[in-house]
């Protein structure tokens, strides 16, 4: 077991990209799994929890003011700037415009702490600012609800933030308790074992998150293709822009992280709330919305690296 965990944290990309796979070509497996999407988010977050422990989540709390202003600006102002510009150009009421200001207005996603991980940045800048997020959600999504009126209640979408932000809580909380009971003081050894779990936890998710994009790639593969190209630029052009301002200036420390979360949110937030005829053209673009997520620490390392050297 020791050696299959320092393997798969020798190998984290290629795992991610083995378990891409693996949801497109076993469509009877991503269903099976996908019931259990939200246990296994659980688990992943204790198991990142347990890897980086307490002090390095919480040791910048003095930094809130970053945060709430980073988070400000990622879930309200950037997804009313992004509808703007589609309201502008005639394409308002279109579904990639409401794709495009849903997941920008949606908070980090839970497992972009694994990510910051698998890219040697600060993942407990990360947690904090995933946490974060996710608290704030409820209030900060209410002015874009506020302009996308077919959304329903915002009550429901509050509701469902609230939930999560449980979640996260509960499973970071036992992560953290754990840490300090079994693991004070992890040997080398150790935390690579726990880096490889993370990355076969996550690795796992991604199959079931992929469940709802087979079918469409087998019924509609050019509906797939587009909405495929919209989640990439969306994703890689957010963290490709929050390097080039962040990356200079009194936020160059949590550079990294801020555009890990502004380029990896959890649009799935939304699924509980939206009315069914709402959500139905977006099923698409959520499965697509995981491939550039999932594929960032495979295709965006260099671009990370060449942005935060120091010059």
């Amino acid at each position: 077991m020791r050696y299959m965990l320092r393997l798969a944290s020798r190998h984290a990309r290629a795992c991610l990209t083995v378990g891409l796979l693996a949801g497109l070509a076993l469509p009877g497996l991503a269903a099976a799994l996908a019931g259990w999407l939200p246990q296994m988010v659980a688990a992943l977050l204790t198991i990142t929890a347990l890897r980086i422990g307490h002090r390095a989540a919480l040791g910048a709390v003095r930094d809130l003011i970053w945060g709430l202003a980073s988070v400000l600006a990622l879930q309200t102002l950037l997804p009313l700037l992004l509808l703007g510009g589609f309201v502008l150009v005639g394409l308002g009421q279109t579904p990639a415009a409401l794709a495009v200001t849903l997941a920008a207005a949606a908070p980090a996603l839970t497992g972009s702490v694994n990510l910051a991980l698998l890219m040697r940045l600060d993942a407990g800048r990360m947690m904090q600012l995933m946490v974060l997020g996710t608290a704030a959600f409820p209030l900060t999504v209410l002015p874009v609800l506020a302009a996308l009126p077919q959304l329903g209640p915002a009550s429901e979408i509050a509701l469902a933030a609230l939930r999560l932000l449980a979640v996260i809580l509960g499973a970071t909380g036992l992560g953290f308790a754990l840490r300090h009971v079994f693991l004070p003081h992890p040997t080398p050894r150790q935390t690579e074992a726990l880096d490889g779990a993370s990355v076969l936890a996550f690795s796992v998710i991604v199959v079931g998150l992929m469940a709802a994009l087979n079918p469409a790639l087998r019924s509609d593969p050019w509906a797939v293709a587009g909405w495929t190209l919209l989640a990439f630029a969306l994703s890689y052009l957010l963290q490709a822009g929050t390097l080039l301002l962040t990356r200079r200036g009194p936020l160059r420390a949590v550079a990294g992280p801020l555009a890990i979360g502004a380029g990896n949110r959890n649009i799935a937030l939304f699924l509980v709330a939206l009315p069914a005829e709402v959500i139905a053209p977006l099923m698409i673009f959520i499965g697509c919305w995981q491939l550039p997520m999932y594929l960032t620490p495979v295709l965006l390392p260099r671009l990370y690296e060449r942005m935060l050297r120091n010059d």
